[in-house]
């Protein structure tokens, strides 16, 4: 569990099974992606998520806003499951509600797990990726330190003191 100023960054509770339904079925957050999800595919993804955690000793977990409590999305490190030009690797990733979106969340949330990588897991190195037509994914990037290159479409950024 890590905290923020503003966030609490946890494990995933059977509360958060609906606001994240919610979330991946929402086509403006997830325009990036192959397609929205249904509640039994985000089902699915939090069991993955928590048992990748359990094994690994880190990952993707919940985000909540500390002075109200509600359910604003995902955040962690995960090991990506396919071969790219940065692999193999830890990314960090977040997800946030279209309600959370404008409000520095995504910023907060990766700078938190990016310190918690590097210092608490001692990682050299942590990536992330998406699209390069995803602007709110640069803008979070660019407010962290990262280097980054473009392939075929996709961005991957590396965080760290070396690349």
């Amino acid at each position: 569990m890590l905290h923020t100023e503003r966030l609490l960054l946890r494990r995933w509770t059977d509360a958060d099974r609906e606001p994240f339904a919610a979330l991946n079925a929402g086509p403006e957050v997830m325009a990036y992606f192959p397609r929205t999800m249904t509640r039994d595919m985000s089902d699915r993804m939090i069991d993955r998520m928590v048992a990748e955690s359990d094994t690994r000793g880190f990952g993707l977990g919940a985000v909540e806003v500390r002075d109200t409590g509600k359910f604003a999305g995902m955040t962690g490190l995960a090991v990506p499951g396919f071969e790219a030009h940065f692999t193999p690797a830890v990314e960090v990733g977040w997800r946030l509600a279209r309600t959370a979106w404008g409000r520095g969340y995504a910023t907060e949330a990766a700078r938190a797990v990016l310190a918690d990588g590097f210092t608490w897991l001692g990682l050299p190195e942590i990536v992330s990726f998406t699209a390069a037509v995803n602007t709110r994914w640069s803008a979070v990037k660019e407010r962290a330190p990262a280097v980054w290159r473009g392939t075929s479409g996709n961005v991957a950024a590396r965080y760290g003191q070396r690349w």
